[in-house]
Order: C-alpha cells, then structure tokens, then sequence
C-alpha cells in the first residue's frame, strides 16, 4: 500500500507540474509589457522674426496730389502710412465696373483731372486680399477677378461724397467706388492739409502714352551703412525642413552648401549671404489664382517668420505661380547687381512651396551705422537725359523713382545703401528696372524680366 501511495502522489505532483508549465508559458506568449506612451512630436515651431500683417506688405510706394495749379507728391513711407491710416478708416461702398477695356490714354486722361490723388503700387493687388486693409463694406466678388496698381481718389469739392477708382493697367479694368460725406470731411481736414505742404511734382513726356511725374527739386535721401549681420541659416533649415535631424549636408564648392533629404534640396551662397530651398515634387505649371496666390506665398512667410527686414510686395505672375517681395530702406526699394540679392521670390506649387529664394543677411539698425545725407538731381533731370540718350527708348519707360543701390563689401564686410535714380522699361513681354548712370545709360538690368 506503501508504494502505491507514493506512485500516486509522484503522479499528481507530475501533473500540477506539467499543469504549471502550460500556464508559464502561456503566460510568456501572451505577456505584453506596460510601456509608456511615446508621443509623436510636432514640427519644429521655428519663429525667425515677426510675423506681418497684408497692410505692412503692401504698400503704395508713391503718392501724388492733383491741385488746382500744381502736383505735389511724396515717396516718404511716413506721410504715405499716415494718408493710408486715414484712409483705412473710411467705409467703402458702391463698387462697381466702369470700363473693362481701359487704355492707357484714358488712364492718362483720369490722372490728370485736377483735386484727385493717386496711390501708386508696383505691383498687381487683388481687391479680395487688399479688403482686408480697405474697409470695404459689401463683399468683393472673387469672379471677375478685380485687382489694381492705382488707386485715384476724387475729393471734388463741389461734391459731398469722394470717387474711389481701382485701376488694372495689365487688366485694362477701371473698378468705382464711394467713401461716405463724413470721410471726406476728415480727409480734407487731415489728409488735404497736409498734402498742400509736399514736394512739388511735374510731369515728364506730357505726349507720351505713360504718364510720369517726378519731383520737380533736387531730393535730399540719406546714405547708409550697416555693419554686416545676418540669420544662420540653420533657422532655416529647421523652419523649412520637416525633420532637420535627417537633414544631410555637404560641401559643393568653397563657401557653398547643400543640405537635402529624401524631398527637399537647400543651396546656400555664403558669399553671396543668400540661399535657395526647392521642394521638386510640388511642383505645378496650372495658372494661379492671384489673390489666393498672392495669400499663401506671405502665409507660408510668415509661418517661420521670415520678414527679417522690411520686405514689400513688388511683383506676380500667376502663369509661372511667381511672388517678389523687395527689400525696403527708409521706404525706398532695394536694388543691386548680380553680386547679391535684395528679393525673396517664390514660385509657389501644389498647396505648398515650390521654390523659395532670398537673402539671409540683415541690416541690423540696432547696431552703429553710418548715415549721410546727399542730395540726388531733380527729377526732370533724369528725365532729360534719358529721353536725349541714344541708348535708352523713352517711350519704353514706365516709371523713374528714387531708390537705393546696395553694395556688399565682404572685406570690410558691411552694406553700403547709395541713393540713385532708378527708371523702369516695359516691353511686351517683360519689364526691367535699371539703375541711372550718365556713363552707363541703358546698363545691366536689376530687376525683374
């Protein structure tokens, strides 16, 4: 009986055992442990400078009052701001087609009727973006599109209500509206007043078929230079690349880098402080919607904060989906030679950035830097002597304004801002602006083709 207990019991003790190691093991295979969860990072929240708003970045470059007797104008972006403050605050209503076939004679013909003003912008603004800057109290119809690179405003004093006109000179479109009795009375207390007191203006080439005017005195603009500063363009890296860690890079040639990834492609100049971001697989040859075109490019801006100086809309192309923002000193547009750069260009593709150009350097004004007053001739002067040159074909100019020409000096390594004149010569199919130079008349382009 003895023994035969204890082969029981050897068999019981088996079977708990074999019972035991089925429940370890399938304890093992099923055992999941108690990780902590590992959240997905966002991307890299990179601000570079201040975000700006449309109304900083479009902006008239040029004002111009017809008198009974006389024009007076300004290019000063203080006074500019301040009649644009007066103006924002008028309600606007009314609008409507005038003339969809509008030439430039009758462009001529409106700009010199007298008590009227005009804005003067260097680029095509559409209405449906620039709404947000005018108080325009009905909703701006997206089709037709209405854009413009005039504004004239009609303060007839026998009237009790001001004309606004919107002018497309590349849509040949005249667009009308109206501000209220009350608005006129403010802009003739503030803005009229002060208008009476600005440089004297004249007209250039009275039978030519584009209207120009210029100051009619020499015009003092400061001279300035900056110590040369700039952004790292690893801010840039991390703002514009979607994991900056797998960003890879490589040394082309001497000063010049690129970084890529598996989608982006980034070439920096350090001699030339500028770089150039492409993103191939967005690319996109459909015709671009200007006001929706002309909002994503200072959207996609303003992300990574990328206004690091004051930059202005200057320039659109909705076939080639291309936007030019041009720097700005003291309210003057920013031209050079093909040492440097003084645009951001975009060319924007499918719901996202395609290309994106521009300079990295700064001109810190925080810093000690140099200015001095000159005085440039007047305008008629310039006038003169291009439509007596043999080099330059007046009737192809469409604009000659003040501005400045910056040089890089990389061994002193600072910016030099000289004040010259600048004209602008329109053919069909491109448009150039070309610094004046008595030796050098009908020289390099500087700007757009």
């Amino acid at each position: 009986m003895g023994l035969k207990y204890i082969e029981t019991v050897k068999s019981i003790i088996l079977l708990l055992l074999v019972a035991l190691s089925m429940v370890l093991t399938f304890s093992i295979w099923t055992y999941t442990p108690s990780y902590d969860t590992i959240e997905k990072l966002p991307p890299a929240d990179v601000a570079i400078a201040e975000k700006k708003k449309f109304n900083e970045l479009i902006k008239p470059y040029k004002t111009v009052f017809n008198f009974d007797d006389v024009l007076r104008g300004t290019t000063d972006s203080d006074t500019i701001d301040e009649i644009m403050d007066e103006i924002t605050e008028w309600e606007v209503s009314d609008l409507k087609p005038v003339n969809s076939n509008f030439s430039a004679e009758n462009l001529r013909t409106l700009l010199r009727k007298q008590n009227r003003f005009t804005l003067f912008f260097h680029g095509e603004v559409p209405l449906t973006v620039y709404d947000n800057v005018l108080n325009i109290n009905e909703p701006v119809p997206i089709v037709p599109v209405i854009s413009f690179d005039r504004i004239i405003v009609d303060w007839n004093p026998a009237g009790i209500a001001m004309d606004i006109f919107f002018v497309s000179r590349a849509n040949k479109t005249l667009y009308s509206a109206k501000a209220k009795p009350e608005d006129y009375r403010n802009f003739q207390r503030t803005v009229l007043t002060q208008a009476r007191e600005l440089a004297e203006y004249t007209e250039v080439n009275p039978e030519g078929s584009t209207l120009i005017v210029v100051p009619k005195n020499p015009v003092e603009i400061d001279r300035y230079t900056f110590i040369e500063g700039e952004t790292p363009p690893s801010k840039f890296r991390d703002a514009l690349f979607s994991d900056p860690n797998a960003v890879r890079s490589s040394q082309v040639a001497t000063n010049k880098e690129e970084l890529v990834d598996n989608h982006a492609l980034m070439k920096i100049d350090k001699d030339k402080l500028k770089f150039e971001y492409a993103y191939p697989t967005a690319r996109l040859s459909e015709l671009a919607i200007p006001s929706e075109l002309l909002a994503d490019t200072i959207n996609f801006v303003n992300e990574h904060g990328g206004w690091t100086d004051e930059f202005r809309y200057t320039y659109m192309n909705p076939k080639s989906r291309t936007v030019n923002f041009r720097l700005f000193v003291q309210g003057l547009p920013v031209y050079t030679d093909s040492s440097s750069t003084a645009e951001i260009i975009q060319k924007w593709g499918n719901k996202q950035i395609y290309k994106y150009e521009r300079p990295y350097f700064l001109l810190n004004w925080s810093l000690p830097h140099e200015k001095v007053a000159e005085f440039l001739p007047s305008g008629i002067d310039i006038a003169e002597r291009l439509i007596e040159s043999d080099m330059v074909d007046f009737d192809t100019i469409d604009e000659i304004a003040p501005g400045y020409f910056m040089k890089h000096d990389t061994e002193k390594e600072n910016f030099i801002m000289e004040p010259a004149w600048f004209y602008l010569v329109k053919r069909k199919n491109s448009e150039s602006w070309h610094r004046f130079s008595p030796e050098n008349l009908g020289g390099e382009p500087i700007g757009l083709e």
